[in-house]
C-alpha cells in the first residue's frame, strides 16, 4: 500500500484521485472520454451492457490529414513517439488542449533508451515544447494526464510508473509488483465505484487496477493474456487501453494474438477475477462473463495503440501489417469492422499512440504519432 505526499492529499476517501484523472493513454494510449449521446442519423448496434456505438464509420468522414508538428525533443533530441494524451486544463507547462507526447528512444534512436516527454499545440505548424527527461522516464511508451495536468508515465525500460507535476518535475514514483513492463495505462472514473486507474504489463499479460484515495492499493483484476517477451521495440501485449464510463467497461488491444478485448463492470472485478485462457481468445474465473473478445484476426496485425470516438466505436493501430501498410481500423462496440485506412505510406510499424478529442461526430479529431516522420499528425473534417 502506497502513500501520497502530504501536498497531493486532500479531504475525502478519494480525494487524491484528481491527482490521476486522465485526458488520454496506450502505448497507448487512447483517450478516457464518456460517448456522446446517440445521433439519430446513426444506426446504434452494441451488446447488452456495453457501450453504445454506430454501425457507421466516423473514420471514413475525417478527410483531411494533416501534420501538427514534430515530437523531437527540443533539449535532447529524443525521438519515437509513444505515448499521446491530452491536457485538460492550462497548467505549469502545459496548455489546455496541448498534445502531449513521451518518447520512447534517445537522439540516437536506440529503442527504449528515451526519457522525454514534450507538448504541442493541437494545431498545425506547431513546435515542441520540452516538458521533461526524468530518468525515471526511461522506455517511456505510455502517459496520460489528471484533471490538474499531472502526468502519468509508464516506462517500460524503467520498470517503472512515474508521477510528474504539469511542471515536469517527479512528484513520486511507483514501481516493483506487481509491475513488469508497465505497457498501457487509463483512469477511469464510474458512477458503479470509486476512481481507479489500470494499468498493463509486456512481461506478464496483466491487467492491474489501482485503487485511488489517500492511500491506494493494487488488484492484479486479470492474467495470463499472450506476450511475446520482445526487447524493447519489438514488444507485444495488451495495451492501447481505452475506458467507457458510461458503462465502466475497460478496452485495450493485444498485438501478440490480434485482439481488441473488453470487460465491462471493470470497476467491480475483484483481484484475480479473470484469467485468459487458449491464448487470450477465452476466459476463465469469477468474473470470466464480463469479459469478451471484441474482435479477433484480420486486419488486426500487432495492434498497440487504440482510442475510443465521441460515437462509442474505437480506433485500432496496427504495427506489424505484412504487407508494410499502417493501417488505422474502426470498429464498433459490438465488434464489426466499419473501415481500414493507411495514414502513413512508409515503413510499417509507424504507429503508436492514438486519441480522440470533440464530444460528437461533427467536432471529433483523431490524432496519431507517426513514428516514421517523428510527428503527431491529425485526421480531422
Amino acid at each position: 500500500m502506497f502513500m501520497f505526499p502530504k501536498e497531493f492529499q486532500r479531504n475525502g476517501a478519494f480525494a487524491l484521485a484528481a491527482l490521476f484523472i486522465m485526458a488520454g493513454c496506450n502505448a497507448g494510449i487512447g483517450r478516457s472520454i464518456t460517448p456522446a449521446a446517440p445521433q439519430p442519423a446513426l444506426s446504434r448496434n452494441a451488446p447488452s451492457g456495453d457501450a453504445i456505438s454506430s454501425d457507421v464509420s466516423l473514420l471514413k468522414e475525417l478527410k483531411k490529414q494533416v501534420v501538427i508538428g514534430s515530437t523531437v525533443d527540443p533539449q535532447n533530441g529524443a525521438q519515437n513517439p509513444y505515448g499521446l494524451t491530452v491536457a485538460p486544463i492550462t497548467s505549469g507547462l502545459l496548455k489546455k488542449d496541448d498534445l502531449v507526447v513521451c518518447n520512447f528512444n534517445a537522439k540516437s534512436n536506440k529503442q527504449g533508451t528515451g526519457a522525454s516527454i514534450v507538448a504541442l499545440h493541437p494545431v498545425a505548424g506547431s513546435t515542441p515544447a520540452h516538458v521533461s527527461s526524468d530518468k525515471t522516464l526511461v522506455g517511456c511508451d505510455a502517459l496520460a494526464l489528471d484533471t490538474g495536468d499531472g502526468i502519468w508515465a509508464a516506462a517500460m525500460v524503467a520498470n517503472d510508473n512515474p508521477v510528474l507535476s504539469a511542471g515536469g518535475k517527479l512528484v513520486t514514483n511507483i514501481s516493483g509488483k506487481p509491475f513488469n513492463q508497465p505497457w498501457g495505462q487509463i483512469y477511469a472514473e464510474t458512477k458503479a465505484g470509486p476512481p481507479a486507474f489500470y494499468a498493463t504489463n509486456a512481461g506478464t499479460g496483466t491487467v492491474v487496477r489501482i485503487n485511488l484515495g489517500s492511500k491506494f492499493t493494487y488488484d492484479v483484476i486479470a492474467k495470463g493474456f499472450p506476450v511475446n517477451h520482445g526487447v524493447p521495440g519489438t514488444a507485444m501485449a495488451p495495451s492501447g487501453l481505452a475506458y467507457d464510463e458510461s458503462s465502466d467497461t475497460l478496452y485495450f488491444a493485444d498485438g501478440k494474438n490480434n485482439t481488441v478485448v473488453a470487460f465491462k463492470n471493470v470497476s467491480k472485478i475483484p483481484k484475480g477475477g479473470i484469467k485468459a485462457i487458449d491464448g487470450g481468445m477465452k476466459f476463465s474465473g469469477p468474473s470470466a462473463g464480463d469479459a469478451r473478445v471484441v474482435f479477433a484476426g484480420k486486419p488486426l496485425n500487432g495492434p498497440i495503440s487504440m482510442a475510443l470516438l465521441p460515437d462509442g466505436n474505437l480506433v485500432v493501430g496496427n504495427t506489424l501489417d505484412p504487407a508494410g501498410k499502417n493501417l488505422m481500423i474502426e470498429l464498433s462496440a459490438a465488434g464489426k469492422l466499419l473501415d481500414v485506412r493507411n495514414v502513413d505510406t512508409g515503413a510499417a510499424g509507424a504507429l503508436f499512440g492514438i486519441v480522440a478529442t470533440g464530444t460528437n461526430d461533427s467536432n471529433t479529431k483523431i490524432f496519431f504519432n507517426d513514428d516514421n516522420d517523428n510527428n503527431v499528425q491529425a485526421l480531422e473534417h
